[in-house]
């Protein structure tokens, strides 16, 4: 099926997920990520601000915060982004495409970035993501001198056996459900185990 298909169809499903659900499965999956070593041991995080009932990730936040690490969101510049660093859920504004984004001017280099959450439509079984189409983290995924683990967060129904992938496809390094936690090799985006 063409990615554009796809992409609406995962779409209209997750919009059709009850707020208590979304509420719900999202607690559950962010409880599995600040319990991993993975987010433990990392000291500057990159979160992304949840739309269109997107897995929420203010639990993170604040774990994060309370643990001292640093924190970034995302901030659409051209064809790009910029990680800011955010200390407080005051520090937000609508941005591009309706989401929102940091107000901060302290800009964090993607090398400096630990671990990365990775917002997306629908994952499979091989780490990869669908985004939303305009590339943005794929982007920022490829870079080179990026040392960041990348971690997809999603409900167990964006999760599909295989996505249509491009050469400029960036793969995941974990992936986290309600139900289950992925971990992949980076090349060949091969399953490890499943915990």
């Amino acid at each position: 099926m063409p990615k554009k298909s796809l992409r609406s169809i995962m779409l209209a499903r997750r919009k059709h997920l009850a707020a208590e659900v979304c509420l719900s499965h999202s607690i559950r999956i962010q409880r599995r990520l600040v319990m991993l070593d993975v987010f433990r041991s990392a000291c500057c995080v990159a979160l992304y601000s949840p739309i269109f009932n997107e897995v929420f990730t203010e639990e993170v936040f604040h774990q994060a915060l309370r643990a001292g690490k640093v924190v970034a969101y995302p901030r659409v510049r051209g064809e790009s982004l910029d990680f800011v660093s955010v200390s407080s859920p005051a520090e937000f504004a609508p941005g591009a495409f309706g989401v929102m984004e940091p107000t901060g001017s302290h800009l964090i280099p993607p090398s400096a970035l630990d671990l990365i959450l990775v917002p997306g439509v629908a994952f499979d079984l091989f780490g990869n993501r669908l985004g939303y189409g305009k590339g943005f983290y794929d982007r920022v995924l490829c870079l080179g001198g990026r040392s960041a683990i990348s971690v997809g967060l999603c409900y167990e129904m964006q999760l599909l056996d295989e996505l249509p992938v491009e050469d400029h496809d960036a793969g995941l390094d974990l992936l986290i459900t309600e139900e289950r936690v992925c971990p992949f090799t980076q090349s060949g985006r091969r399953l490890l185990q499943e915990t």
